[in-house]
């Protein structure tokens, strides 16, 4: 055990090369977020001063997130990006497993020809004019709907999923239909319990899809009450006007609000959008690393 343990000059320096790499990367990725954290907490008196390469405050105040999430199209954009989020996730998730289950099973009739089919969207994926149109004829057009069912079955996504349901094995299915199940028992206690792991990342990533999409919501919702959370960002970073979230009476009349900063803004926003997904990071790291058929076959 002590023999194996032992690493050649070599094989040393290999692994700081990479201990080394790594953490130069988490330093690369950390620290551009600690910067807008510490800018949105700093002094408004100190910001205009503040460096970009400062990851503590300097000073403190709470400002500028209490004017953040009191604002209310702050409140509405996070409400209409969580649950249309949700929403997406959980449609995709459960059509592209139930659609995978399917292609995943040999004796499917026309197997081949619709996996072709689904090939095929990813190389030549239409285009937004007939999106839009086919958005407008089904009445969709300023509804939520038009952002939630985009991408609803990932071609990407299905192929995944696809690969490794075929990789489930057949005695596990057997047994379950020796013990009287029918097939859609089989494929909710049976398969989608030993999927976890592949649905957990394929959540993740409708996560990341939808929670970042603003470009459709910007073309088919024009009311600004149902915009998410992205667009609300996108506005307010572009245009850069403190008025549309101080207002203009703060900005006249109350000199705490005045005096905050458009980059401490800019940074308690950009901050405010990107939490949500450094939050489920953790979470569903665990099913990254599990074995996909951990204690299946016991017994």
């Amino acid at each position: 055990m002590v023999h194996s343990l032992r690493r050649t000059p070599l094989e040393r320096l290999e692994y700081a090369l990479i201990v080394s790499s790594l953490l130069l990367l988490v330093v690369f990725t950390l620290q551009p977020l600690l910067n807008l954290l510490a800018l949105s907490f700093s002094d408004p008196a100190r910001v205009p001063g503040f460096s970009g390469l400062s990851i503590l405050p300097d000073g403190f105040s709470l400002d500028v997130w209490a004017l953040l999430l009191q604002h209310p199209n702050v409140q509405r954009g996070l409400f209409n990006s969580i649950w249309m989020t949700a929403t997406s996730v959980a449609i995709g998730v459960m059509g592209t497993a139930l659609m995978a289950w399917g292609l995943s099973r040999p004796e499917l009739p026309g197997r081949r020809i619709i996996f072709l089919m689904v090939l095929v969207t990813i190389v030549f994926e239409p285009g937004i004019i007939p999106d839009y149109f086919l958005m407008k004829r089904l009445g969709l057009l300023n509804t939520p709907w038009a952002v939630i069912l985009y991408k609803a079955i990932s071609a990407w996504y299905l192929i995944i999923l696809v690969r490794f349901f075929e990789e489930i094995p057949k005695e596990l299915l057997e047994a379950a239909e020796l013990d009287g199940a029918n097939p859609f028992q089989t494929f909710f206690m049976v398969v989608l319990p030993l999927a976890r792991p592949a649905l957990a990342t394929i959540a993740l990533f409708y996560f990341v899809l939808h929670w970042n999409e603003f470009f459709r919501s910007m073309i088919y919702l024009n009311d600004q009450t149902k915009w998410p959370l992205q667009v609300v960002l996108r506005q307010f970073v572009i245009e850069g006007d403190k008025i549309a979230i101080v207002g203009a009476t703060n900005a006249n009349n109350n000199i705490g609000l005045a005096q905050i900063n458009i980059r401490a803004l800019k940074a308690g926003m950009i901050f405010i959008t990107i939490l949500p997904v450094l939050a489920i990071y953790p979470l569903i790291l665990k099913y990254f690393t599990k074995g996909t058929m951990t204690g299946a076959l016991k017994g």
